[in-house]
């Protein structure tokens, strides 16, 4: 009788771990597809030139950071940049071609990093966002241009003028 209450109680654990791991997995697959779509629609309200959607993809605390070395904004030092081209209706139109999604313990954050298809051609997006009253909200976001290894020799050469006299500003 030991013998089998003791299998009865081991069972069970077993059980209860994998349906909790079964849950655990439901719940991030539920939460990926949210942030994909955060990501997606944050692409598409910027194709579009819809300004305030966009802009309410960011966390009232949140920072951009851009391609170019000087460019790290606050949510309002972006907006007063981006406005100009989302009035005129000439924004950026990126499109995700693979993402990655990675969550912290609690669940409230997660990072990612995707491969964009972009007027700069191929790009990186990447960041981190939080769950803030129960919808997911970007926090940081960094856009990279890629630059094939090929040619970095070259690309270093176009750019060190204008970025060693940055260097010696920023020492």
């Amino acid at each position: 009788m030991k013998k089998i209450v003791s299998l009865f109680i081991l069972t069970f654990l077993i059980f209860s771990g994998s349906l909790s791991a079964q849950k655990k997995g439901f719940y991030e697959n539920v939460q990926k597809k949210n942030i994909n779509k955060l990501l997606d629609d944050f692409n598409t309200l910027a194709a579009n030139a819809d300004f305030d959607k966009y802009f309410d993809c960011f966390a009232e605390e949140s920072t951009f950071i851009g391609t170019d070395a000087t460019e790290v904004w606050n949510k309002k030092e972006f907006k007063d940049w981006a406005k100009p081209f989302f009035d005129k209706k000439t924004t950026w139109n990126f499109k995700s071609l693979k993402r990655n999604i990675y969550f912290s313990k609690d669940g409230n954050y997660a990072w990612f990093d995707e491969i964009l298809d972009t007027q700069m051609k191929i790009c990186r997006g990447s960041g981190v966002v939080e769950k803030i009253g129960g919808k997911w909200k970007v926090k940081q976001y960094v856009l990279s241009v890629t630059v094939p290894n090929e040619v970095v020799d070259e690309v270093v050469k176009i750019k060190s003028p204008i970025e060693d006299a940055l260097i010696q500003k920023l020492k």
